[in-house]
């Protein structure tokens, strides 16, 4: 790790204390979906992003374009870490590039994009095309100054809940 992103680390692990109610941090299941603050919003702006964790979740906020966007840390595709990757805009789409791979994520919707290609037609451009909602996004205000998070309540199964629960934590802690 360069001095620099220890630098940033370290004064993301102070936000997330400068503003966090213990009792928002309890894991039972009737605060799971109460806003958690991560953070001064003149310090997020600074960063342009953070990691958090809210309620158990990994969660990377973004700040782009004036605006702040939540989502699950890992990439839906093999767990890449999305708070390390670039933000860069395609077919009007703010996404974050992950840097494993180089899947492309949409900030606000959390689709995943591709180029698609017409192999019968090798003249005809290749054009933005989304798989669907592949990343978990969770909902950001601000108050006061804060930044909280609302983990999604979205009932339907995303690719990147494998990352953020289950097997996978089992997997990671044991190694």
């Amino acid at each position: 790790m360069t001095s620099l992103n220890w630098v940033r680390e370290s004064v993301i692990f102070a936000l997330l204390y400068t503003c966090m109610d213990p009792e928002l941090s309890e894991q039972d299941d009737e605060k799971k979906y109460t806003s958690v603050c991560v953070g001064r919003e003149d310090d997020i702006r600074k960063l342009e992003r953070m990691t958090a964790v809210v309620h158990d979740r990994e969660v990377v906020i973004f700040y782009h374009k004036g605006e702040y966007h939540a989502m699950d840390i890992r990439c839906y595709h093999s767990g890449g870490p999305l708070h390390l990757g670039e933000i860069e805009d395609f077919n009007g789409h703010s996404c974050i590039v992950c840097p494993w791979h180089k899947y492309k994520i949409t900030l606000a919707t959390g689709e995943g994009l591709y180029q698609s290609i017409n192999p019968k037609d090798p003249s005809a451009r290749p054009k933005w095309c989304s798989k669907g909602v592949k990343q978990r996004i969770h909902t950001v205000t601000v108050d006061n100054g804060n930044i909280y998070v609302t983990l999604s309540k979205e009932p339907f199964k995303c690719d990147s809940d494998f990352y953020a629960t289950g097997e996978f934590k089992v997997i990671q802690s044991s190694s």
